[in-house]
């Protein structure tokens, strides 16, 4: 199934990394009772996965489906973390706002509007890779899949910079506002924008690497691979370990009210939470 000979070494070295960060994400998820940073945990997991499929696929060249657990699940892991930025972001809003807005538009259907989307060019994606990763399918048809897939991705890049459109206005919103909390809010941002350019330049890496279709030299080379796609998403789940959303909105305050809880909340101001008036007070 290799048209060369990659790095098994490496490939540990990846798997063991992966896990490291994914521990770290779930004893955090655990520590700071945050429910949603399952979405992150499955990030990791997904990636640790792939890499055991890459050992094995090494191990057992002649496998196929050693080799399309690895190829797809490469393809489509990064999509997770996507979710999660997205899912942070509507956090934000909730916490470092005054009136729990963005655009006009609530925290709870800021984060559901992008995730939604994120969704969408993840089953364009899972699709297209699937397809491509075939065997003993027709050139044509491999080509379609590859075309799918890199639809899915240039979709998923349309949204993340929607998305940074928006989070460039909540920037401005929460550095007007003076709030106590404004620089704990930058400080994740920041890291939030970061795991954005990590994802778009792993995107355009997936669009170099198959925009020759299946003749490309690219995948030739797996240390474009390794530093392009794997190491920056590796990057982005560690930077989200030191910087962890629930360290810096720590409580059941910090947390998005239920949908019975949004019934009672007036449509245009946002309640005080105790952690306001606790910021009101010391100052």
């Amino acid at each position: 199934m290799w048209n060369f000979c990659p790095s098994v070494g490496a490939a540990y070295l990846f798997v063991v990394l992966f896990a490291l960060t994914t521990i770290v994400h779930t004893a955090q998820a655990i520590i700071y009772r945050k429910l949603y940073c399952w979405v992150i945990v499955v990030s990791g997991l997904i990636q640790f996965v792939t890499y055991i499929f890459r050992i094995l696929s090494i191990l057992n060249p002649a496998s196929y489906a050693d080799y399309a657990g690895w190829f797809v699940l490469i393809l489509i892991a990064p999509l997770w973390t996507n979710a999660f930025v997205y899912m942070i972001m509507g956090r934000m809003v909730w916490n470092f706002t005054d009136d729990a807005r963005v655009l006009k538009t609530r925290p709870w259907n800021f984060g559901m509007i992008f995730v939604t989307l994120d969704i969408i060019a993840f089953v364009i994606q899972v699709y297209g890779a699937a397809q491509a990763a075939g065997n003993n399918v027709a050139y044509d048809v491999e080509m379609q899949g590859l075309h799918i897939y890199m639809g899915g991705v240039g979709l998923q890049q349309l949204f993340v910079l929607v998305f940074i459109v928006c989070a460039i206005v909540f920037h401005i919103k929460i550095v007007r506002q003076k709030r106590l909390d404004a620089k704990k809010a930058s400080l994740l941002l920041y890291v939030l924008y970061a795991c954005l350019a990590l994802i778009t330049m792993r995107i355009i890496f997936r669009l170099c690497e198959y925009s020759q279709g299946l003749t490309s030299t690219i995948p030739l080379h797996e240390a474009y691979q390794y530093c392009l796609d794997s190491l920056p998403m590796l990057i982005a789940l560690v930077l989200l370990n030191i910087v962890h959303p629930g360290r810096l909105m720590p409580g059941k305050d910090s947390d998005m009210p239920s949908r019975k809880q949004r019934k009672n909340l007036n449509m245009y101001t946002k309640p005080t939470r105790p952690t306001d008036d606790m910021a009101l007070g010391n100052c």
